[in-house]
């Protein structure tokens, strides 16, 4: 579980909080979107919670962890693994197997080939294994960037913006491989303001001000996807499907809230009404 306690940020030379006395919690295994305009500080979080950007004020526990402690920092990198925006920027090596074992260099030979083997089967690139980073797409890239996070084996995922940068076919595979990490028990934050990936959450956090303004659980969406509007983030397309079907008097209730779902749900309506 990851808490944060009255966190506030400010960076140097600055006299504006870009994080003012943040409070939520993530629990274990679950989805968490953090969302907000541009500059809000949602990055911010993200680098926070991995350790990247020093903490100053607050607490931030991660399995009664404080990693304001610098004697816990080798702990928290262990324990936390960040993916951000652009991989290309993300890259150190030429050849994917080097990339990856490069984090791994204090582990016996055997367990970094397990290790290699099993994170890029989770992101489907296995096959690419002995390829250079140079030959991949920029999506590919990205799931190698991921590939590279799980071969450290850490509990918390933390995702920023990560398919920003990438084609719709490369969007659709990273969001396969963030929900089977979530069967596989992985805690995932997803910094984000893409629609689609607010839909993979369990929680949505909207941050304005450098506070949670409004945190929404993933089956009341539909009632509150107006607070997304309203701070300034596109509500998901078929969450806007659903609100209008409801105001017509057919209310649906999705688990997964992907079309194929929408169009099967419609058609047993149809057909429990045909026949009844």
């Amino acid at each position: 579980m990851i808490k944060i306690e009255n966190v506030s940020f400010k960076y140097k030379n600055s006299d504006c909080k870009i994080l003012d006395e943040l409070n939520f919690s993530i629990e274990d295994g679950e989805i968490v979107a953090i969302v907000g305009q541009n500059g809000s500080g949602k990055s911010t979080i993200g680098r926070l919670i991995s350790g990247i950007t020093k903490l100053k004020e607050g607490k931030i526990i991660i399995d009664n962890i404080d990693i304001s402690k610098n004697k816990n920092y080798k702990l928290i990198q262990d324990k936390v693994g960040i993916v951000f925006q652009n991989p290309e920027n993300q890259i150190i090596f030429n050849n994917i197997y080097d990339e990856i074992s490069f984090s791994l260099k204090d582990l016996e030979k055997s367990e970094v080939e397990k290790r290699i083997n099993l994170a890029l089967q989770q992101v489907g690139m296995l096959e690419f294994k002995d390829n250079d980073l140079y030959t991949l797409s920029l999506g590919q890239k990205q799931r190698i960037m991921i590939a590279e996070i799980l071969a450290r084996k850490p509990k918390y995922i933390i995702l920023d913006e990560p398919t920003t940068m990438i084609d719709s076919e490369g969007k659709q595979k990273i969001y396969e491989i963030i929900k089977n990490l979530k069967k596989q028990g992985f805690t995932i934050i997803c910094i984000t303001n893409l629609a689609d990936e607010i839909l993979l959450a369990d929680r949505t956090f909207i941050l304005s001000n450098g506070k949670i303004v409004y945190e929404i659980k993933k089956n009341d969406l539909i009632n509150k996807s107006d607070k997304l509007s309203e701070f300034g983030i596109k509500q998901p397309t078929i969450i806007k499907i659903l609100a209008k079907l409801k105001e017509n008097g057919i209310i649906l209730n999705l688990k997964d809230f992907s079309i194929e779902e929408l169009i099967e749900n419609l058609k047993g309506k149809i057909i429990n009404e045909k026949y009844n």
